[in-house]
């Protein structure tokens, strides 16, 4: 995990942090001094809920704070419970006519300090009750029999229902009775690949690249296992699974799963990982639930919403509301119209929408692909070769390609943003791949080879190589088919100099790249050129090698490279340029079958 941080220390953080969030919402008051974020016309006529904890977990608790949600937080500094004074201050900030809820995750200073606050604020003839929230099955229920369980991202849950409910005029005795039976139909685990980094300090736990702590707690707490090597995301969802719902597990079966239950998902970022792979995670963990349990959420959540710093870790939490309901004066479908209310706070960040017209089934969501249709050549318009010299070219040029993967992908990600080598090598794996599953040489077809290689472009390889092929795959294509008589009045190689001319001139329609601007057209227009001039295949791929050779002096003037650094000094010798490159390892890989 890096030590870098945009700010070395913690101190002033917290404070600038909270300036930070109320600046999203002109309703909030911040009481700096206290670390209180309230809502400001909070109304009387509601319970007042209240939250908080240590910072570092952001948006909880203070990004909370807001309509329909929480009408205080407080918040204490990194991974520490706010103070009894901070809390008593928050209780104050947002008086109720109906009273208080305190609702906290349980950590055991979080319990001193708001325990007291709220018999303070007793004391003074104001009604208050605290909710102590423990959703995590790791420890298990004899690990956990004195503290119970710890509290996890399950807890944002609850806020949220609590705060419709208390908008819908709950009381103070409604509120906690709902809230203790929703609290205790949660079941939560986290899991993370590293700890995360405070800044200003110089000592942090690390775990090796071959490791994973499942079991791991929000305040860099170790797992409660270490697993190496790290499983799979597959295999790590389903221990993830496995721990939240055997209810064989004398240790952790804490909440039972009905078979028809509905149930909510939470997915929580601790921070550090990307939105690509938490989607991932969010389908692998429906996925599973659905094929080993039998169970499909009736809304999914998934983000930052409760984090823990940077770390590169997460919670999965999957709340039973049909158990909920059964042990308060909910019914289920008010339980989601709760999640569904609409707040003005962090929380819509994670909310999509949910209830519109109808909750669909996933199999409803993903629309299967449509049926292949293979395109027919006509004989008259197709150039033949012999089958097994064709499947001999392909078979070299994709394994020369898919070979050089790794150098271009280095190189790209120096100049670039290092997709290039992974585009050629799919291109390069999906063209082999139709030669056993499609046959597409079998015949000797040169234009079927070029109708697979356009919907392989199309379908398989994006970005700016994936679009300048595909126009160069087309135009090649259907300029070789409307010049095919070439071949017998002047022969195959002046064919294909007049189609790869006609494709560079198609695709100079859509870049303005040319030789010199260190770019894929570094190769393909002089291998163009050459076999125009009828110099012949060798020689052509040799002006193509000596063009993508040339990239090394040159300084990028289109695409992503443009905005890097390197290259300003024009006499330093930079790494091909990867387009260019792969373009040049397929032709001579194309030649060496010859």
């Amino acid at each position: 995990m890096s030590k870098r941080h945009l700010f070395p220390s913690l101190d002033g953080l917290v404070p600038k942090a909270l300036r930070g969030i109320v600046a999203s919402n002109p309703r909030l008051n911040l009481d700096e001094a206290n670390k209180v974020v309230y809502d400001s016309e909070a109304p009387r006529s509601n319970v007042s809920i209240v939250s908080g904890g240590g910072s570092g977990h952001e948006p909880a608790w203070a990004g909370y704070v807001g309509t329909n949600l929480l009408a205080a937080a407080v918040m204490g500094d990194v991974f520490a419970s706010p103070s009894t004074k901070q809390i008593l201050a928050a209780v104050e900030s947002v008086p109720s006519d109906k009273g208080t809820l305190l609702v906290i995750t349980n950590y055991t200073g979080d319990c001193l300090h708001f325990g007291l606050a709220a018999e303070k604020t007793k004391a003074k003839g104001n009604p208050c009750k605290m909710l102590i929230c423990g959703d995590d099955v790791s420890i298990g229920k004899k690990g956990g029999s004195l503290v119970g369980r710890r509290g996890l991202a399950g807890q944002i849950g609850v806020l949220k229902v609590l705060g419709a409910a208390a908008a819908q005029g709950a009381t103070l005795d409604e509120l906690y009775d709902f809230g203790s039976a929703f609290a205790n139909s949660i079941v939560s685990i986290s899991a993370t690949l590293d700890h995360c980094h405070v800044p200003g300090r110089t000592e942090h736990g690390a775990l090796a690249e071959d490791e994973l702590e499942l079991g791991t707690g929000p305040h860099n707490e170790p797992g409660y296992w270490k697993l190496s090597p790290a499983p799979s995301a597959e295999g790590l969802v389903q221990q993830i699974l496995k721990y939240c719902l055997d209810e064989t597990d004398p240790e952790r079966s804490y909440v039972k799963f009905n078979p028809g239950d509905e149930t909510v998902l939470l997915v929580s970022n601790f921070g550090g990982i990307s939105n690509l792979e938490l989607g991932g995670l969010v389908d692998e963990i429906l996925q599973q639930l659905l094929k080993d349990w039998n169970m499909e959420p009736v809304r999914v959540y998934s983000g930052c919403l409760e984090t823990s710093l940077n770390a590169p870790a997460f919670s999965v939490s999957i709340i039973n509301i049909t158990a909920a309901a059964a042990n308060s004066t909910y019914t289920v479908d008010q339980i989601k119209g709760f999640f569904d209310t609409r707040t003005d706070t962090a929380w819509e960040a994670v909310a999509g929408y949910q209830s519109y017209p109808r909750r669909r089934k996933r199999s409803e969501q993903v629309v299967p692909p449509p049926k292949e249709i293979r395109r027919t050549v006509d004989d008259s318009s197709d150039l033949k070769i012999d089958p097994a010299l064709l499947e001999s070219m392909i078979k070299s040029a994709c394994n020369a390609v898919s070979a050089a993967e790794p150098d271009l992908t280095k190189w790209d990600t120096v100049m670039g943003d290092g997709d290039c080598g992974l585009t050629l090598q799919t291109g390069a794996n999906a063209l082999l791949d139709a030669l056993t599953t499609k046959q597409v040489a079998a015949n000797g077809s040169v234009v079927e080879v070029l109708n697979e290689l356009e919907d392989i472009v199309e379908g398989k390889m994006g970005g700016t190589l994936g679009g300048i092929l595909g126009i160069f795959f087309v135009a090649l294509r259907t300029a070789l088919q409307e010049n095919i008589g070439l071949a017998k009045e002047v022969g195959v190689p002046a064919l294909w100099g007049k189609a790869l001319s006609t494709a560079i001139s198609h695709l100079r329609q859509y870049t303005s790249a040319k030789v010199g601007d260190r770019t894929v057209m570094d190769t393909l227009i002089p291998f163009a050129m050459a076999m125009e001039e009828g110099k012949g295949f060798e020689q052509s791929v040799a002006a193509a090698v000596k063009g993508s050779e040339g990239t090394k002096k040159l300084k990028p003037k289109l695409g992503r490279a443009t905005y890097v650094g390197v290259g300003a000094d024009n006499n330093k010798v930079l790494p091909p340029d990867p387009g260019a490159w792969g373009a040049m390892v397929g032709l001579q890989g194309l030649l060496s079958a010859l």
